[in-house]
């Protein structure tokens, strides 16, 4: 672990806290508008035990969870498809650059029209704005894997298949580690989203709707703390995982993020 990276990222959030609490001790925004920080920590603390946040966050967790591994089911297979046939993917290239730039919170109006089940709605939305990032890293990783080393598997007389799991998809394994990590941020934005839009009986999103509505702007905000925090702590995970598992790539890359 590199102590320092965390040491500096954590004098940069106590930073930003100790100016936004500054902010709010000089009166220059309404307490009723914004509360000072140490009032949103404070609810945000008295938050773990609230059975109610608790049901909300868990609910959102899990959504994310199955996202997530539906992205992944579907997403890096077709990129393994793509990449290993270059005509395919010339043909499909111009309509993935049509779809990923469409900003994915765009989708959840059209998600709430076809969907009428509200899991099947966010998990929808989730696959679509995550499977952008694991699909086009998976691509490139098997567009980086060394030819030399499928020529000389070939020329052993290995086929196509033997030569993408042995070769090619080890190769690539690290790109797709990155798109799966950069997914899984945009898991938890889709799900809280989904939930502030199409609304429900449960998730965070809604739990900050609720608070909204209640003018308990402390509690709106600290439930959208927590909601960082789960992405911060989702991406902490997997890059550890990711750097266990793929040492000799960061060794390969100068230890590069």
């Amino acid at each position: 672990m590199n102590y320092a990276r965390v040491l500096r990222g954590a004098a940069g959030v106590a930073g930003f806290l100790a100016v936004a609490e500054l902010v709010g001790l000089s009166g220059l925004v309404d307490d009723r508008f914004l509360p000072r920080m140490s009032v949103v920590l404070g609810a945000a603390a008295g938050l773990v035990a609230d059975p109610d946040f608790l049901a909300d966050a868990g609910a959102t967790l899990t959504v994310w969870a199955l996202g997530l591994l539906l992205t992944v089911a579907l997403a890096v297979p077709a990129g393994l498809l793509l990449g290993t046939l270059p005509r395919a993917e010339a043909a499909v290239r111009p309509l993935i650059e049509f779809l990923r730039p469409i900003p994915s919170v765009a989708v959840i109006p059209l998600a709430i029209l076809l969907f009428s089940d509200n899991l099947h709605l966010k998990l929808a939305v989730i696959v679509y704005a995550a499977s952008w990032p694991v699909l086009i890293n998976t691509i490139y990783g098997l567009k980086d894997v060394d030819p030399l080393a499928k020529e000389t598997l070939r020329s052993f007389g290995f086929g196509p298949i033997p030569v993408l799991a042995r070769v090619a998809l080890p190769s690539a394994a690290p790109f797709i580690a990155t798109g799966i990590r950069v997914a899984s941020g945009i898991a938890v934005i889709l799900a809280i989203s989904a939930e502030l839009m199409a609304g429900g009986s449960e998730g965070v999103g809604v739990y900050i709707t609720e608070a909204a509505s209640g003018s308990r702007i402390d509690l709106m905000l600290a439930a959208t703390l927590w909601a960082g925090l789960f992405g911060l702590v989702a991406d902490v995970v997997m890059v550890a995982v990711e750097r266990r598992l793929f040492r000799w790539h960061h060794v390969r890359t100068g230890g590069a993020r």
